[in-house]
């Protein structure tokens, strides 16, 4: 069992590179196997969700060479098997293989996803949106199975009946070929769709209105391999600026899109945290004296999800009582009685997590329940005083990408030992 151990108290300084979007990456493999010929994907994150999707790539027959960023996917003798079990269950994404596997082959048999555990995320909407294009959904004790119509999929208006990141990429990847028009209306606007319609369109689909409500698909007959860059990863982004803020003494953050994180900025800023803003990267100062505020989570471009968890240690070290209100997913909450062990003032009280600071933490033995309630312990256990082993890490490594390499490089006192 690997563990993370974090000598506390240090205060941070330096750069650090934030690598390519997690949340993209995994919509863009399944994505690449739609082509005919090779797709190459830069910028792709060293983390352990993108090796498990090669692992179900490579069970597919789809040929993968991954080095230094860059991954190389060649569908061309890919094969119709059915994948109900196994390494599809280690990750919420691997269901974008439904919306592909259905375009690529006519059918698909795809276990349910597995991930993080953050409540109820049923794929209501995936099914309502492949059976509008026509075809048959089954679920065949935890697997699905899909099957398109002899003539094929055909293009159709679909209302979304909540904004749903994971339903409008499935819907995407399943409409790219339908015959004929397909409208996806209320659909969800997060740049990791625009990225995923951009290289969809590379790969010569012909997608129009990704980053609004309402994205037209006109059904193309073939897609071919192309190159493209993943952006940065907003989520990781936000980590780091919120470590940054927290116990940094002059960091900049490199390799940003910093429209892409104005739901977190915009707080920082009423939090009274000095920022320097430019192209590509974000200076934040030694911070001081900060102000405690209220965050509701939205969908983008809302303050994200996914913020909610690493930016709670940052409210920590502000003065007053603050609220955050997760409305994607309120059951977030077991990063909180680990914080409390740590001797944090926090609560949670009808789904509204309560927040009184500053509060002085204290190293202790603490478990990663999830992937963002990892990534909050390590800004936690680099802010308390003393030591703190963070287990079940395996969580943190599936979305950070290098991340004892980089805290390192910023001054922190963190290993990664085995147990």
């Amino acid at each position: 069992m690997r563990k993370l151990i974090i000598n506390g108290g240090k205060p941070l300084r330096g750069e650090v590179t934030i690598s390519g979007a997690k949340n993209s990456t995994v919509a863009l493999i399944p994505a690449a196997v739609l082509a005919d010929s090779p797709v190459t994907l830069e910028g792709v994150p060293d983390i352990d969700d993108v090796k498990a999707l090669i692992k179900i790539l490579n069970a597919f027959n789809v040929k993968t060479d991954y080095q230094d960023g860059t991954l190389t996917i060649d569908p061309t003798h890919m094969k119709s098997i059915p994948m109900p079990t196994g390494v599809i269950k280690s990750m919420r994404a691997s269901y974008y293989f439904m919306g592909a596997t259905l375009t690529k082959f006519n059918e698909g048999v795809i276990g349910m996803p597995g991930g993080c555990f953050l409540g109820p995320r049923p794929i209501d909407q995936h099914i309502k949106g492949f059976e509008a294009l026509g075809a048959t959904v089954e679920n065949d004790n935890g697997a699905i199975s899909l099957k398109g119509p002899k003539e094929g999929l055909k293009g159709t208006k679909i209302y979304m009946d909540i904004v749903s990141i994971g339903a409008t990429i499935n819907v995407l990847l399943a409409s790219v070929k339908a015959k004929g028009k397909t409208i996806i209306e209320n659909a969800a606007r997060e740049p990791e769709i625009i990225d995923l319609v951009t290289l969809l369109n590379k790969m010569g689909a012909n997608i129009r209105g990704a980053g609004t409500n309402v994205i037209r698909v006109e059904g193309v007959e073939e897609l071919h391999g192309c190159t493209h860059t993943i952006i940065p990863d907003r989520i990781e982004a936000g980590t780091y600026l919120a470590m940054a803020v927290a116990i940094g003494e002059g960091i900049t953050v490199k390799n940003v899109i910093y429209e892409h994180l104005e739901g977190l900025l915009a707080k920082m800023s009423e939090m009274g945290v000095p920022m320097e803003i430019k192209e590509d990267s974000i200076f934040i100062p030694k911070c001081e004296n900060l102000k405690m505020v209220n965050i509701k989570t939205q969908p983008y471009p809302g303050f994200a999800t996914d913020l909610q968890q690493p930016v709670t240690p940052l409210l920590l070290t502000a003065h007053g009582s603050g609220t955050i209100i997760d409305t994607i997913y309120p059951k977030r909450v077991n990063h909180l009685a680990e914080l409390a062990r740590m001797g944090a003032f926090v609560k949670v009280n009808d789904g509204v997590i309560l927040i009184d600071g500053p509060s002085q933490l204290t190293g202790a033995e603490v478990a990663a329940s999830d992937l963002r309630a990892g990534a909050c312990l390590v800004i936690a256990g680099l802010m308390a005083q003393g030591t703190t082993k963070i287990s079940q890490i395996e969580h943190i490594l599936r979305g950070y990408a290098d991340i004892v390499s980089k805290l390192k490089g910023l001054g922190a006192d963190i290993t990664m030992i085995e147990e």
